[in-house]
């Protein structure tokens, strides 16, 4: 472009100096002195230009500018080879290049397919095909989406290889990666059914999807195996009669299964991919979305229909055996109620029972206890009572041996003078208080009493006299000692 550009400046320089080479001609043809219309400044500035444009394109020509996520195969006009992939300028001499996507992906869909597109940055891909209908073990063929992901070689002289081979990233793409990733897409399907792929088989094939894609496609072999069923198939018009029933059907059965063949090594025989030859390897390998043909998916419904049909009966069968369940139950958890019921009417009963025995024999030990406490304690007591009897006896023995000692020692001289002056105080007192008449008539030697002193202490010593007998005791002094039986002596 910058070329391009300084020749056309170069062609008006060139034009304008022609221009003004022929006006200057015609002036001094017809003799005039007109000026020439364009200034000179215009050409200067197109002359300007043109040394611009001619060092902007020498420039392109020598250096060029590495994109971020690219490697670049450059040939340089003196015949050297390189591989670039630092970011930023780079020479390449008047030479060529080619841009290579270090990470280069093939994308198989039915939404985003838009061919071959290896150089183009806006691109979401480096390759996009449409879903590709691939057929499986058991004749069901499906549309097929996938993602592999394939990382270039880093290496200088694996990747300058790679480009000898190859020469452009559309060559590898079309040549080597979307028939490897076309190719492992069958070659997969083929080792499972539709069915074992629809019955939880997905994993499997993804696993073995990218397996092959890393480490090579497996070589197998179809095999036709036929099984022999060990059920009979019995029928009979008359069903009332389940013992005379007549066999049909040979019991047969065709199956088509593939086997993976096996090296000397015991290591499956596996075709390699080309490219990883050349360094390149694959990152990742995803299967997105499988869509089988109309007639299998008819097949699948009904069989699904089948299924939930038989899963409900198979619920049904369970809620009816589980109500049958729940009615023994019921009835084994009424009896067990009655069972405990009465069980525990037993054991109050019992406990009341036991509980009364334990009180009557606890009532009866207190009694007994309370008897033989009291016992006790009447023997206690009735010791003490003998001892307090004994203590009070030989106590009173003691008082009498001791006023007994105390009278035979001086006669009971103080009781008998305090007896003494006590009658003899009652006499006087009463004496003191006789009745005297004024005026007495007697005789002095008259018998007659007639109340004179003589007469009164005569009376008195008579009444003395007689308040000692009443008293019984003995006016005279005893002078032999006696002791008491109870007293020992010491």
């Amino acid at each position: 472009m910058w070329i391009t550009l300084a020749i056309l400046t170069i062609s008006g320089v060139i034009g304008l100096s022609v221009w003004k080479a022929q006006h200057g001609n015609q002036n001094k043809q017809f003799e005039r002195d007109d000026t020439f219309p364009v200034p000179n400044g215009v050409r200067l500035g197109l002359i300007g230009l043109s040394a611009i444009f001619i060092g902007l394109g020498t420039f392109n020509q020598v250096f060029f500018y590495a994109e971020p996520g690219y490697m670049y195969h450059v040939r340089t006009i003196i015949g050297q080879e390189k591989k670039v992939d630092d970011v930023g300028y780079n020479m390449h001499l008047f030479g060529r290049k080619n841009a290579w996507k270090k990470a280069m992906s093939v994308v198989v869909d039915r939404v985003t397919a838009d061919g071959v597109n290896a150089e183009s940055e806006a691109s979401g891909a480096s390759a996009s095909l449409p879903s590709q209908n691939i057929m499986f073990l058991d004749q069901v063929d499906a549309d097929a989406d996938a993602t592999v992901r394939f990382r270039l070689p880093t290496d200088e002289e694996t990747f300058l290889r790679m480009a000898h081979e190859y020469r452009t990233p559309e060559n590898l793409l079309r040549v080597a990666l979307i028939p490897a990733v076309q190719e492992t897409l069958q070659a997969t399907a083929s080792l499972m059914s539709a069915e074992e792929y629809y019955s939880g088989g997905r994993t499997e094939f993804i696993s073995e999807f990218e397996n092959q894609m890393q480490n090579g496609i497996y070589l197998v072999r179809r095999m036709e195996i036929n099984y022999t069923s060990v059920k009979v198939q019995t029928s009979e018009a008359d069903a009332s009669d389940p013992q005379d029933q007549a066999e049909f059907g040979n019991r047969s059965k065709t199956v088509f299964t593939v086997k993976k063949q096996y090296g000397d090594t015991g290591q499956p025989i596996r075709k390699i991919q080309k490219f990883t030859s050349y360094g390149v390897a694959v990152h990742e390998a995803r299967v997105t979305d499988m869509r089988p043909n109309a007639k299998f998916v008819e097949r699948m419904q009904l069989k699904q229909k089948a299924s939930a049909d038989r899963a409900i009966a198979r619920e049904q069968r369970i809620q009816e055996e589980e109500q049958k369940l729940l009615a023994v139950s019921r009835g084994d958890r009424e009896v067990a109620e009655r069972q405990a019921a009465m069980k525990v009417e037993q054991i109050e009963l019992t406990t009341k029972a036991e509980t009364d025995k334990k009180q009557t024999l606890i009532a009866a030990s207190k009694q007994r206890e309370q008897a033989e406490i009291q016992k006790e304690t009447s023997v206690v007591l009735l010791d003490k009572a003998k001892i307090d009897a004994e203590a009070v006896r030989v106590a009173a023995d003691a008082e009498a041996y001791k006023k007994t000692q105390i009278l035979t020692a001086d006669n009971a001289l103080a009781q008998k003078l305090d007896a003494e002056i006590e009658i003899q105080t009652v006499w006087a007192d009463a004496y003191a208080r006789r009745a005297v008449p004024q005026y007495v008539f007697g005789g002095a030697t008259s018998d007659t009493p007639v109340g004179g002193d003589t007469e009164t202490a005569r009376f008195m010593q008579l009444m003395t006299v007689d308040a000692a007998k009443r008293l019984a005791y003995d006016r005279g002094i005893q002078t032999t000692n006696t002791v008491p039986a109870s007293v020992p002596v010491q």
